[in-house]
């Protein structure tokens, strides 16, 4: 039996290891957007302050920045609400809206949707900590780069990413490492991941071994992520 239940495991953890590796993949990238526009600057109405020299509701409109303040309400938004919740508004909101679940009801259309939901959960909050990096590097070294004719991109691949690079390595690791068990989550749309499947043989054969059996596999791969970003710490200690 125990080898039923190690294999069936070993098979959830797969699917466990695709969900992971999906949300990194997408989420690290597109986080970094997002902390850009969380930080952008635009202010299409300024020009109001060029006429409108008293304060009030022209000077308001004038430093109003769009693209700032709608970042920032999604960011709030998905911040303030359970990635549970998330996770079933996304598989089955569209079903509600337009009559027709664009996901699917087979296992490949919940794994894609779930795919989505973990996206964009943690790409707003992998911008948080993006965007703590970027203004933790002090402004006199940017200064320094355009003193010395550098572009903005140059400054920011140069100079900013690889000190941001050193700072959000700590936090963006307890991230990733609560993403692993944030995985589990998945069960509530019925994708077998590691925990539905050890709790599918409580239900079955009234088992309850393989449901704490998931913890060494979780901790294993703990394990291993911890081992990588203490080895990647040590080689950007140069930073020091």
């Amino acid at each position: 039996m125990f080898w039923t239940v190690n294999n069936a495991l070993l098979e959830a953890m797969g699917t466990t290891l695709q969900l992971f590796a999906l949300t990194l993949l997408f989420s690290l990238p597109l986080g970094l957007v997002i902390a850009f526009g969380s930080m952008s600057k635009w202010a299409p109405l300024r020009f109001l302050s060029r006429f409108f020299r008293v304060p009030g509701i022209f000077k308001g409109l004038a430093g109003f920045r769009p693209i700032h303040f709608l970042v920032d309400v999604v960011v709030w938004i998905i911040r303030g609400t359970p990635l549970m919740l998330q996770l079933l508004l996304i598989y089955f909101g569209p079903g509600l809206i337009f009559d027709n679940n664009i996901w699917g009801s087979g296992n490949g259309g919940r794994f894609v949707a779930t795919v989505a939901a973990f996206v964009l959960n943690y790409s707003c909050y992998f911008s948080v900590i993006y965007r703590g990096g970027i203004e933790g590097v002090p402004v006199g070294q940017r200064e320094a780069g355009q003193v010395l004719g550098m572009t903005r991109p140059q400054i920011f691949f140069k100079i900013t990413l690889l000190q941001m690079v050193k700072r959000i390595v700590p936090p963006m690791s307890n991230e990733i490492i609560t993403l692993v068990k944030d995985t589990s989550l998945a069960r509530i749309i019925a994708v077998s991941e590691l925990i539905k499947v050890g709790e599918s043989f409580m239900k079955s054969d009234g088992l309850i071994w393989p449901l704490f059996y998931t913890g060494v596999y979780y901790l294993v791969f703990v394990g291993v992520l911890t081992l990588l970003f203490g080895y990647v710490e040590r080689k950007l200690g140069y930073f020091r």
